[in-house]
């Protein structure tokens, strides 16, 4: 019994003082063998505390307070798995409330909150070879390409019913190892009640939604994931979380996740609460939850959403001139606890990617905690991501004059370690899919898209793509109702399908293009400064010597005939990819394959060959055998 409660007050001080990280082993529902389970729950200003559920028939059994912890206890016998339950709390006011439990680890389906009893997990995994080999690789080094999906809307049935995690593992899965991709992310699956947020006001920080089935299918979709040798990424959100009044806000009558500020509480821009990041409980129950998604469900990282919303006081709408207490418009607790959420992540976990979702210009985003930095492996580009748009969306004969919308991101590549993002917001909100962006006719939609594509493969960094637009869905994304699996049957988009699946592998399976993605020795410029043809070359250069790949570009629909390439070394060449091939919906029924470059110096580089670069196209090519260099050097 003393040992009991030494561990409980551990367990307690460690929550209070912000350094524990695996508080659901401790808050929350615990069942055990014997039918009884014990609940605790922090709501430290509360009068009464008591847990109703179809144990009791909703009847409050009272839990006691734990000296000066805030947390309250107590055990209920007659508990079984499948129950639901919730915490009535007492408020200092007297006014009596039911809340959700924060730790819960599944709840009912909406439009129910109620927490559901689980059984201790006991998850046989299968997935040691995926998890040895991430112990063993550096992420840097090696490809990503990410399929991002949203699970509500990738698939349904034919009466619009979800897709469960065992059937969208059973067709999900195949289909992204068939089109090439490394990695899936799943927009947010942690329990949320409104199905238009997309799961971004979220309910349960420990809890995949039920909407797609119980916490054991979504752990056995992860297992299935590793065994086809896919990684998994999740967004969660540690900077808000959902506004309903039986959620966290003002859980025992005071703001205790939130902050006490009603100011600073009140998230307008997102119609949420944000999270009170400097209050050590917040830490404890914030971190304790991604721990739990990478450690008990085997995730391979957390892209954490609005990044932004945390750096800044004024980032909110109607916070214009909030500044800190030194002056200037630093969130000085959300700075902090990004370093310290960093840096126990990858303490515990460091094959792991925390990748930031962060829009503005906040300098070391992936700069280490010891350098002043906050410590993400990764940050998404959305300075590239909006320039490729926007050049891509003009008309090409005004894309000359803005060539800076291209070669500005050559200053800034190696600032940090980039993931290059064509994601959901992109494609949603009027701001019409990738395919309907490009101008011109359909074909030449179709043509523009394969080039940006390619674009997006042959510059430094790592990858992401939204569902759908893998095949140039025209329809922007809804939420509501699944992709438009019906377009395939056109041939156009059945063709951009297969180039999408071609331009995968060759991404995969050269390492040119992804060896040194964040150094800048990864990239040899060429043909970068001369817009008035608007084409643009580079070599991408892999850590071997003779080991590279040529991108050439063209951004108008005029076919550049005796087009001259500059390359390190003469020799034979091979085309990899020629985006205007028949086969993947272009115009080209004969490729040129073979290259021969000769000594004729070209744009800094002793060697060069010519190619017809084709109109509104692009060529990948890599050196076969060169003087002084090695057979098939990939």
């Amino acid at each position: 019994m003393v040992k009991q409660t030494t561990e409980m007050n551990d367990a307690s001080y460690l929550f209070n003082t912000g350094a524990g990280f695996n508080s659901q082993d401790y808050l929350g529902c615990h069942l055990a063998a014997s039918g009884r389970a014990v609940f605790r729950v922090w709501a430290p200003h509360a009068k009464a505390v008591g847990v109703v559920g179809d144990f009791n028939d909703w009847q409050p059994s009272a839990l006691k307070l734990l000296g000066a912890t805030g947390i309250w206890q107590g055990q209920v016998p007659n508990v079984h798995a499948g129950q639901l339950y919730k915490f009535q709390i007492t408020t200092p006011t007297g006014q009596v409330q039911l809340k959700i439990d924060p730790f819960a680890q599944q709840f009912e389906r909406k439009p129910g909150d109620a927490a559901v009893v689980v059984a201790p997990m006991t998850m046989r995994w299968h997935d040691s070879l995926w998890l040895a080999r991430r112990k063993k690789s550096r992420a840097a080094n090696r490809p990503i390409n990410i399929y991002e999906v949203h699970l509500g809307s990738w698939r349904r049935h034919l009466d619009g019913s979800y897709y469960t995690y065992a059937e969208l593992a059973a067709e999900l899965i195949p289909y992204v190892k068939q089109r090439g991709y490394t990695h899936i992310e799943l927009m947010p699956v942690m329990e949320h009640l409104l199905d238009a947020s997309w799961g971004y006001q979220q309910l349960g920080y420990f809890a995949p939604t039920s909407r797609f089935g119980k916490r054991d299918s979504f752990l056995s979709f992860v297992d299935q994931c590793h065994q086809a040798n896919i990684g998994v990424f999740v967004d969660w959100v540690p900077g808000h979380f959902i506004r309903n009044y039986d959620a966290l806000y003002q859980y025992d009558g005071t703001p205790i996740f939130e902050y006490a500020d009603p100011e600073r509480a009140d998230n307008r821009r997102w119609g949420a609460w944000n999270f009170d990041l400097g209050k050590t409980q917040v830490q404890s129950f914030l971190i304790s939850s991604a721990e739990y998604w990478l450690d008990q469900c085997h995730l391979d990282g957390l892209r954490v959403d609005a990044v932004s919303n945390m750096l800044y006081c004024d980032y909110d709408e109607g916070r214009e001139g909030q500044v800190n207490q030194y002056g200037d418009n630093r969130n000085l607790e959300g700075i902090a606890f990004l370093k310290k959420l960093n840096t126990t992540i990858l303490a515990h976990h460091p094959d792991v990617l925390m990748i930031a979702e962060e829009s503005s210009a906040y300098p070391q985003v992936t700069g280490s905690v010891a350098n002043g930095g906050l410590g993400f492996n990764y940050k998404w580009n959305m300075g590239w991501m909006h320039d490729t748009l926007d050049f891509f969306m003009m008309d090409p004969l005004y894309r000359h004059d803005h060539f800076n919308l291209l070669t500005f991101a050559f200053v800034y590549m190696f600032d940090e370690r980039f993931i290059l993002p064509f994601s959901h917001d992109e494609v949603v909100h009027g701001k019409k899919s990738l395919m309907h962006k490009m101008p011109g006719d359909r074909y030449n939609q179709f043509a523009n898209l394969r080039t940006m594509l390619t674009y997006m493969a042959a510059f430094p960094g790592k990858q992401l793509n939204f569902m759908g637009s893998e095949w140039g869905q025209f329809l922007e994304w809804r939420d509501w109702s699944a992709l438009e699996w019906v377009d395939l049957k056109d041939d156009l988009n059945h063709r951009m399908q297969q180039f999408t699946t071609q331009l995968n592998a060759i991404y995969r399976h050269n390492r040119p293009l992804w060896e040194q993605d964040h150094d800048p020795a990864g990239i040899i410029y060429t043909h970068t400064d001369d817009p008035d043809s608007s084409t643009m070359g580079f070599i991408r250069q892999a850590k071997r010597k003779y080991s590279f790949v040529v991108a050439a570009f063209n951004f108008v629909p005029v076919e550049r005939q005796n087009y001259r390439i500059g390359v390190p070394y003469r020799g034979h060449y091979e085309l990899l990819l020629n985006t205007e091939a028949q086969a993947f919906g272009g115009t080209w029924t004969k490729l040129e394959t073979t290259f021969t470059a000769v000594d004729n110096p070209y744009r800094g580089q002793p060697a060069s060959f010519t190619v017809t670069l084709p109109a509104m196209g692009a060529l990948l090519i890599r050196p076969v055998k060169v003087i002084g260099g090695v057979k098939h050097a990939r």
